[in-house]
């Protein structure tokens, strides 16, 4: 039985809706307040993903971690990789290419999975040290907690899910991502 999803003409055409609503909240200015300023080469590195309000591939996401890398062409290299379904689950990632939209002092990213579609990825706190960050989004549909160190303390944790509040975001879906490091050597893929 066809549905009206299935038939190719809406299902290209809802498609193509989404990528263009994706595509302008890249280059629209944020509705979400950016941190004032971030320092490129201090944010970059490796992040681990202590709690987020998950996008679908993340729902069920383990050992999460999100390395940025500074290209000499000003775009920013982003490897997204995590275990799928368990600490012993299969190594999962993906790799978008961030770049900065101009005027936003580095804090307004467009996230590009996919060409042409850029997703918006706004730096909505940061600790002075660079240690602690939370990335949301205006839609407040997504959001990420994420830290230098696989854990934080309790209060620290709770300071970011009032933050997430402060900044009209519903946290009845933030997931704590767990996170047990170093890794299981027989878990942990042969090159």
């Amino acid at each position: 039985m066809r549905t009206l999803l299935s038939s190719p003409p809406l299902h290209m055409a809802l498609g193509v809706a989404a990528a263009l609503l994706m595509t302008g909240c890249a280059v629209s200015p944020p509705t979400i307040p950016p941190v004032k300023q971030v320092d490129l080469q201090r944010f970059m590195g490796d992040w681990y993903v202590i709690g987020n309000i998950p996008t679908r591939p993340e729902r069920n996401a383990f050992n999460a971690v999100e390395s940025y890398s500074l290209k000499p062409d000003g775009s920013i290299d982003t490897r997204f990789r995590y275990r799928e379904g368990g600490f012993d689950g299969p190594l999962k990632t993906m790799n978008p290419t961030g770049t900065v939209v101009p005027g936003t002092s580095n804090a307004v990213w467009g996230m590009q999975f996919v060409w042409p579609i850029k997703a918006e990825y706004v730096i909505v706190d940061i600790d002075r040290d660079y240690q602690l960050t939370i990335v949301g989004r205006s839609d407040r549909d997504y959001a990420w907690i994420m830290a230098r160190t696989p854990t934080i303390s309790e209060p620290l944790y709770q300071a970011a899910v009032t933050q997430l509040k402060t900044l009209g975001y519903s946290v009845d879906n933030l997931r704590r991502v767990p996170q047990q490091w170093p890794e299981d050597a027989d878990s942990v893929p042969k090159k």
